[in-house]
């Protein structure tokens, strides 16, 4: 990690805190009506805005003078607006979520809360199935963050959500698609042009007549890249420590990807208490990549002993297509509603590369090599929610789950002196099928305590079968176990400004099935990987203290946590001879996170506000008994900075910026990088906007990982170029759509 630029990032956040404060007390509030903090109701019908005479709830809920669509908090999450977030009216789901407090992307697209790699996403409360599984990270940085309006982070869910991802959930709120009563339709068009080749446009719509809301998105997005990738490894001699010999990589990348989205929901009331939707939605995303790599390996003197050029290509083609069913009924008495949903995902994902070798040191016959890897996956999904406001003042939940997945698996490798003589290398093939069911019985109470006092304890039960088959080896393998996962709130408001929270949740973070293929995979002539057929289920307990303060339009938290978790996964390489490595997936003995998170919104002028966080903690690893491994502990932080200038009732500009911190291996560490983002908009009038926007400013997201063991020594860096430019404009037509609601998302969206 790079400590000055570390520095730098955590002193400016650090010194905006008691600026905003000074700020805060010296610069009188504009004249305006005190708005309610929307946070989850608890004695609201989901899906329904609380009317501005509602009294303010007793359980979860604050009363409060705020802007309230920055932030909202409930008893249990934090969610933040997209509305003001320049980056998504032309960036990828990837970029909005990296401007989240407690939310790290790396340029793969693989996400982290806290450090932790074990998160799962969830569309509207809802497993989504283009965001589960091997092509999630791609589709992150496919999809359009146009469509979301907020992020909902949840560290510490209760159980009436999965317990699945140890690091917690992150929930993506889709923007209201039904215009206002009284208006029959509204819609918007949006259209980004980008250097380089790079474009994406959008289109959304909603129609709206009597009891029928018909509503649907559809966006595309272009977005070529270059990125150049160098590794070192240095085998050692596990006596002495001596370098017995090097081995260097350089490779030049260039990729082209391609996404379209489409989705298409209709509502209908069949009654002023059931409502039916459907849904249906589809997904396709392709690219292309070109690489010109040298190999080269020399001995402990320093001479060439082995050297090789590979030029390749590869493909990939990803799509899903599914559909939703749900029914709501309502019943007398606010929240009193019962819903019943089931979910339809298919995804199939083809990866397929070719490869010439040339021969250098020694002098060889050229090798022409062919890989293809063919993941489908089908998953269903039901839900059964049942909530009822008590007459003590409390609320009840009870569900029924149940998710069922089944991937297949079809790997070949071809190899031969040319390419029409290239034949099938049997130890590379491969034919893999699992299934994955998880039933499981939640239920939730809270109730008030007292004035002050409020609690919410919840448990859910669930029975997980998991068993995978690999139909070209033979091997089998199966997993069975029944778990129990408790959830605690408690809430203590100390003054109409401050409230306190704390919160328990246990969490399980399955192997996925195609980590449990024990089928060795081959990557590059120095590289191989393979999963673990006996990687058992990480558990992890989660304990966090949390004191929240709003004052006027400042928003200002600091949450005090401690993860600690058994069996934790970690990737391990092991040398295998011939300077060929394999790296599977293996269980720690264990590892601690304990640290401390801020984050703080608010004005620092009249015209100019400000958004700053910074996550620092402690983790400690055991390796247990991991070849090559050891305890390792540090100390790592993240944090980010933005600012929002609004210089005219017409102009918006937004400066941006993160680092994210480094991550503990058991042979190692990771190194991630960060990246300053600018943004500009121009309201051209009441339905007509203007924006231009700029990523990744410096080119400074770039990601480094280090392993470190007796046997070898080894250093990749990835240097990807996602550095951007956007101009574009956004029109909106017919009416205006219903303000963004807050629903609660454990008993399902309703819409409204």
């Amino acid at each position: 990690m790079t400590s000055s630029k570390l520095v730098l990032l955590l002193g400016a956040a650090w010194a905006v805190l008691p600026a905003a404060a000074l700020a805060q007390a010296q610069t009188p509030e504009p004249s305006q009506t005190p708005a309610p903090a929307q946070q989850r109701p608890a004695q609201t019908p989901a899906g329904q805005a609380p009317a501005a005479s509602d009294k303010p709830a007793t359980v979860g809920d604050v009363t409060v003078t705020a802007r309230a669509d920055d932030v909202r908090t409930s008893i249990d999450s934090v969610s933040y607006s997209l509305a003001n977030d320049l980056q998504a009216t032309s960036g990828s789901l990837a970029d909005a979520l990296r401007n989240v407090p407690s939310v790290d992307v790396d340029s793969e697209g693989n996400v982290s809360l806290r450090g932790d790699a074990n998160v799962t996403i969830l569309v509207d409360g809802r497993p989504s199935g283009i965001l589960t599984g091997p092509g999630r990270g791609q589709a992150l940085i496919q999809l359009p963050a146009s469509q979301y309006a907020r992020i909902e982070v949840m560290t510490n869910p209760s159980a009436a959500y999965s317990p699945e991802g140890s690091g917690g959930v992150i929930n993506l709120i889709t923007k209201p698609t039904a215009p206002k009563p009284g208006t029959q339709s509204t819609g918007s068009v949006r259209a980004n042009v980008g250097d380089n080749g790079r474009w994406n446009a959008g289109l959304s719509g909603s129609w709206q007549k009597d009891r029928l809301t018909l509503s649907g998105d559809v966006s595309y997005r272009s977005d070529p890249t270059e990125l150049s990738f160098t590794r070192t490894r240095e085998q050692l001699d596990p006596t002495t420590g001596a370098v017995v010999s090097t081995t260097t990589v350089d490779q030049p990348i260039e990729s082209e990807q391609n996404g379209a989205f489409g989705r298409f929901t209709a509502e209908y009331k069949l009654d002023d208490k059931t409502q039916i939707t459907g849904e249906l939605r589809g997904v396709a995303f392709d690219g292309t990549g070109s690489a010109s790599s040298l190999f080269e390996t020399r001995n402990a003197g320093g001479a060439v002993t082995n050297a090789y050029r590979r030029e390749g290509s590869s493909d990939f083609d990803f799509a899903n297509w599914g559909a939703t069913a749900r029914v709501l009924r309502r019943f007398d008495g606010d929240g009193h509603e019962w819903s019943n949903e089931l979910r339809y995902d298919s995804n199939s994902n083809e990866n397929t590369s070719q490869a010439l070798t040339t021969f250098l040191t020694p002098a060889a016959a050229a090798l022409y090599e062919r890989t293809r890897t063919e993941v489908d996956q089908v998953t269903w999904g039901f839900t059964s929610a049942y909530t009822r406001p008590m007459s003590d003042g409390g609320k009840l939940r009870l569900g029924y789950e149940l998710n069922l997945q089944r991937p297949e698996q079809d790997a070949g490798f071809l190899r031969g002196p040319s390419e029409a003589a290239l034949t099938p290398v049997p130890a590379l093939n491969n034919r893999f099928e699992a299934e994955q069911t998880v039933h499981a019985l939640y239920t939730t109470y809270e109730r008030p305590l007292g004035e002050k006092l409020s609690a919410q304890l919840g448990l859910r039960l669930e029975q997980a079968d998991i068993e995978i088959k690999d139909l070209t080896g033979g091997a089998s393998a199966s997993q069975d176990y029944f778990r129990a996962y408790p959830t605690a709130h408690l809430q203590y408001q100390l003054s109409a400004e401050q409230t306190l929270r704390a919160s328990y949740s246990r969490r399980i973070q399955r192997p996925q099935p195609g980590q449990l293929n024990p089928f060795v995979a081959y990557q590059d002539p120095l590289n191989v990987r393979s999963g673990n057929p006996d990687l058992e289920p990480q558990e992890t307990d989660s304990f966090e203290a949390m004191w929240q303060m709003r004052k006027g339009q400042s928003f200002y938290q600091a949450t005090a946590y401690l993860r600690n978790t058994d069996k934790a996964f970690t990737d391990v390489a092991t040398d295998i001879g011939g300077g060929v490595f394999l790296t599977r997936p293996e269980n720690l003995g264990s590892r601690q996170d304990v640290g401390v998170e801020a984050t703080a919104n608010g004005r620092l002028l009249s015209t100019l506000r400000y958004s700053a966080g910074v996550n620092v903690f402690r983790q400690e690893i055991d390796s247990g008994a991991v070849v090559g491994g050891g305890d390792r502990e540090a100390t790592l932080a993240s944090g980010r900075l933005s600012l929002n200038w609004q210089p005219t009732a017409k102009d918006f500009v937004q400066l941006s910026s993160f680092w994210q911190g480094d991550s503990l291996l058991a042979q190692g560490r990771r190194e991630a990088g960060g990246m300053v983002n600018l943004g500009y908009r121009r309201k051209l009038n009441e339905q007509l906007s203007f924006n231009f926007t700029a990523r990744d400013l410096f080119n400074t997201f770039n990601t480094t990982t280090i392993y470190e063991t007796p046997q070898f020594r080894e250093r990749s860096e990835q240097d990807i170029k996602l550095r951007a430019f956007y101009i574009g404009l956004t029109w909106n037509f017919g009416g205006p759509r219903r303000q963004p609601e807050q629903f609660d998302f454990s008993t399902g969206p309703t819409g409204g």
